[in-house]
C-alpha cells in the first residue's frame, strides 16, 4: 500500500488539465479526505456522457446539481430532467452551515461561494413553465412507429398515412389530425386509398388506433401541438452563465411512455437540427436524465436501438448526456459502454442478490492498488462517490473515492411564490404559452366525412322513397290483376254454365 503523498501526486497527475475544468471534489484515501487533491473533469470531454449511480439517499441527485451549476458557471447550457421536484432550487442562493463549511475546508482551496444560478422552468403538462409541444409530422411515421410498438406490418401502414396526409396537403399536428385521417382512410376514403395506394387492412388500422389512445391517456395529447419548441432555445445565456432549464416532470412519473416518447422526440430534434461540431473546448449542451430507468423500462426493442444509436452519434454535435439511476445495470449495456463519467454512491447489500450486483457493479470499474472496491462502495456516505472520468486526451483516469463539494444553489424546492416569480420574468413562457390549433387534417377531413355522411343519408332517403313508390305500383297491380282475373273467371263461368245447360235442352226461363 503505497503513503498518502504518493496517493496524492497520482491524483493530481491523473486529473491534471490544461484547458478549462469544473472541480467535483477532494479525492479520499483510507476514509479520510486529501487535501489539495482535486477530482476535476475536463470541460472538453463533458460531451462523453456520464452515469451517476447509487442507492437511495446517498445524494445523486446533489451531485447532479454541482455538476449542472458548475457547467452553467462556465457558460455551459444544461436540461434537466426533474422527476422528483427537487431541483428548481437552483435558481435561488444555498446557504452555509457548519457542515459545508469543514467539508469545503478539508478538500482545501475551495472556496464555498453560495448563490443561484439562472434557471428556466419547463414543462409537459399542467405545470407552471414553458410549454414543450412538438407536431405528429415532426416525430414522422418511422419514430411515432417504434414508440407506438408497431409491427412491421402496421409501420408500413402508418408510412402510407404520412405519404397520403403529403400527397394531399393535410397537416398532421396533433393526435386529433392523425386519429381524424384513420378514421377517413377506413371507412369514406377507403375506396380512394386502395386505388392510389392499395389495400390497407382494417385489423392493423384498429390496432394502431389502439396504440395511439394508450398513448393519448398518459398525456401525450398535451405534448402533441403546436406551437413547437425549439431545441436552439436551450442553448440560452445569460450573462455569461448558461442557462439550466429544469424540465418538471413530477406529475408523469407513472406515465414511462409519454417520458420515454418526449425524451426521443428530443434527442432526436436535438441530432437532426445541431450541427455537427466535433471536439470543442466545452460542449454547447448537458443533458441530465434523472430516473434514468424510466426511460429504458418501457422502451420496446426497435425503440431501444433507436436510444442507442442516438446516443452513439450525438456527441458529435457537442451534447452530452449523463444518466442518473440507482443501479448501473439499469442502464443498457451497448449505452453504458459509451460513458466517459461515471460516478458511483453508495451501494447497499441486504440480501445475497445485493452482494452479488455490488460485485458486478465493482467489476466495470477500473482495478485499483487504493480501494477495494467491492467493500468501499459499501462503506462510502452520503455526499461521497467512486469517480472515473476520461481526461482531454480521452484516456480513462484512475478510480478515486471522492468527498463531493457542496451545491451552491439551494438543496430544496423553490416556493409557489418565487415559481411564480420565475414564470411570470420568462421571455420563453410567453413565447410558448398559447396553445396554436389551426386548420390541419382533422378539419378538413371531418368536413369530408360529413359530406360524405349527408351524401349517403340523402341516398339512402332516396332509396326508401322509390321503394315506396315501387311496393304501391306493385301492389296496384296486383289488386288490378286479381280483380281482372276474379271477373274474367266469373265470366268463362256463366258462359260455360249457360253452354252446358243449353247442351240439356234446359231453358232458362
Amino acid at each position: 500500500m503505497k503513503d498518502v503523498q504518493s496517493f496524492k501526486e497520482e491524483i493530481n497527475k491523473s486529473y491534471q488539465t490544461k484547458g478549462d475544468f469544473i472541480t467535483l471534489g477532494g479525492a479520499m484515501y483510507q476514509g479520510e479526505t486529501v487535501s489539495d487533491a482535486h477530482v476535476k473533469l475536463p470541460l472538453k470531454s463533458m460531451n462523453r456522457h456520464g452515469l451517476i449511480a447509487g442507492a437511495t439517499g446517498t445524494g445523486k441527485t446533489k451531485t447532479l446539481q454541482i455538476i449542472a451549476e458548475q457547467l452553467s458557471e462556465k457558460g455551459v447550457p444544461v436540461l434537466l430532467m426533474d422527476l422528483k421536484g427537487d431541483l428548481s432550487g437552483l435558481a435561488a442562493s444555498g446557504e452555509s452551515n457548519d457542515f459545508i463549511s469543514k467539508r469545503h475546508t478539508d478538500i482545501a482551496n475551495l472556496p464555498y461561494e453560495p448563490h443561484g444560478v439562472p434557471v428556466e422552468l419547463l414543462t409537459l403538462s399542467d405545470e407552471k413553465g414553458v410549454k414543450l409541444r412538438a407536431t405528429v409530422s415532426e416525430f414522422g411515421s418511422v419514430l411515432l412507429s417504434k414508440i407506438l410498438g408497431l409491427n412491421a406490418t402496421q409501420s408500413g401502414v402508418m408510412s402510407l398515412v404520412f405519404k397520403y396526409c403529403d400527397d394531399h396537403s393535410l397537416l398532421l399536428i396533433d393526435f386529433k389530425d392523425l386519429k381524424k385521417t384513420l378514421q377517413f382512410i377506413s371507412g369514406e376514403g377507403k375506396k380512394e386509398i386502395r386505388k392510389e395506394y392499395g389495400l390497407v387492412s382494417s385489423l392493423s388500422m384498429g390496432a394502431i388506433m389502439r396504440k395511439i389512445i394508450e398513448l393519448e391517456q398518459q398525456g401525450a395529447d398535451k405534448f402533441f401541438g403546436e406551437k413547437s419548441f425549439d431545441v436552439e432555445d436551450l442553448l440560452e445565456k445569460e450573462d455569461g452563465k448558461g442557462k439550466i432549464s429544469v424540465l418538471r416532470l413530477t406529475d408523469i412519473q407513472g406515465k414511462p411512455k409519454l417520458f420515454s416518447t418526449f425524451m426521443l422526440c428530443l434527442l432526436a430534434e436535438i441530432y437532426a437540427t445541431f450541427p455537427e461540431e466535433g471536439d470543442m473546448d466545452k460542449p454547447k449542451l448537458v443533458i441530465f436524465i434523472d430516473e434514468a430507468h424510466l426511460v429504458f423500462k418501457e422502451a420496446s426493442t426497435a425503440l431501444m436501438d433507436q436510444l442507442e444509436a442516438i446516443i452513439k452519434l450525438i456527441r458529435s454535435k457537442a451534447v452530452g448526456i449523463y444518466f442518473c439511476t440507482q443501479n448501473p445495470t439499469d442502464v443498457p449495456e451497448a449505452i453504458l459502454s459509451q460513458l466517459g463519467l461515471k460516478i458511483q454512491h453508495a451501494l447497499r447489500a441486504f440480501t445475497a442478490k445485493d452482494r452479488k450486483a455490488i460485485k458486478k457493479t465493482a467489476e466495470n470499474y477500473p482495478l485499483s492498488e487504493y480501494y477495494k472496491v467491492n467493500q468501499t462502495i459499501t462503506e462510502l456516505g452520503i455526499g461521497e462517490a467512486f469517480v472515473t472520468a476520461l481526461n482531454e486526451k480521452g484516456i480513462p483516469t484512475m478510480l478515486v473515492a471522492t468527498t463531493l463539494r457542496a451545491p451552491i444553489s439551494r438543496m430544496d424546492i423553490l416556493t409557489k411564490s418565487e415559481i411564480n416569480t420565475l414564470v411570470k420574468n420568462s421571455n420563453l413562457v410567453k413565447k410558448y404559452e398559447k396553445n396554436i390549433d389551426r386548420e390541419s387534417a382533422y378539419e378538413i377531413l371531418a368536413e369530408r366525412i360529413e359530406k360524405a355522411e349527408k351524401r349517403a343519408e340523402k341516398l339512402s332517403k332516396n332509396k326508401k322513397t322509390r321503394g315506396r313508390s315501387r311496393k304501391e305500383v306493385s301492389t296496384l297491380e296486383k289488386v288490378t290483376k286479381n280483380t281482372f282475373v276474379r271477373q274474367l273467371g266469373r265470366v268463362v263461368m256463366r258462359e260455360a254454365i249457360r253452354g252446358f245447360l243449353g247442351v240439356l235442352g234446359i231453358r232458362r226461363r
